[in-house]
């Protein structure tokens, strides 16, 4: 995997992780106070999606 990847890769997922420790769990998961929070960790999760894309596409490049 290539340094450019693994660095959106890492801020990916610590994105997530700080989107996760801000969630307050006692008022709900669909909580109008939590909506932002879901918002940015799914579009986090979107983001390694399309990293992981990304890298494959790059490896299959390289085979040609």
């Amino acid at each position: 995997m290539k340094t450019f990847y693994k660095v959106f890769l890492v801020l990916f997922v610590l994105f997530v992780g700080i989107n996760f420790y801000a969630i307050d769990w006692r008022a709900g998961f669909f909580d109008d106070e939590n909506t932002k929070f879901i918002f940015s960790i799914s579009s986090g999760i979107l983001g390694i999606i399309v990293v992981y894309i990304l890298h494959n596409w790059s490896k299959l490049a390289e085979r040609k």
